[in-house]
């Protein structure tokens, strides 16, 4: 089976002089990738701390997550989101969904249940592909919570 090559490989293949190699790692004098061809993966937001309040493992999957929570780190529903348990160092992902407004709702559901007990604290994150102009200015949201999962404060670090 052929792996298929990046803009960047073909590239460095395409633009090679005298005897290549066609694979990844073929090394070229007469190449240089492209700064811009290269992306970074970034902290798009993050939210510092939240305490799980609820677990069930039998739900289809997901992260319940309060609506003002969502909101302030400009998560979407559906969104893959990253979770560091401050407890017991377990990182894991899923998915984020809606719970309700103003309730302080953190559910890991299905698989995720298992990742962490009640009380437990977590980091929730996102992530997104930046150039490297990007990547030089954005300034990720971090919302800060207590432990209730109230919002305590907002910042762009």
């Amino acid at each position: 089976m052929q792996r298929r090559r990046s803009a960047a490989q073909i590239k460095l293949i395409n633009g090679c002089k005298g005897a290549t190699r066609l694979w990844p790692g073929a090394l070229c004098k007469d190449i240089k990738l492209e700064k811009q061809d290269m992306q970074r993966i970034m902290l798009r937001a993050k939210i510092h701390r939240a305490t799980v309040t609820q677990a069930d493992l039998h739900y289809e999957g997901s992260c319940g997550i309060d609506e003002d929570l969502l909101e302030a780190a400009d998560i979407r529903e559906f969104e893959k989101i990253e979770l560091y348990n401050v407890n017991n160092g377990q990182r894991f992902s899923t998915y984020a969904i809606r719970g309700k407004r103003g309730s302080g709702e953190i559910s890991l559901n299905g698989a995720a249940a298992r990742c962490a007990h009640l009380g437990d604290l977590l980091i929730i994150c996102t992530y997104a592909p930046l150039s490297n102009e990007e990547a030089g200015s954005y300034v990720p949201k971090v919302v800060f919570v207590d432990d209730n999962n109230r919002i305590t404060g907002l910042k762009k670090i």
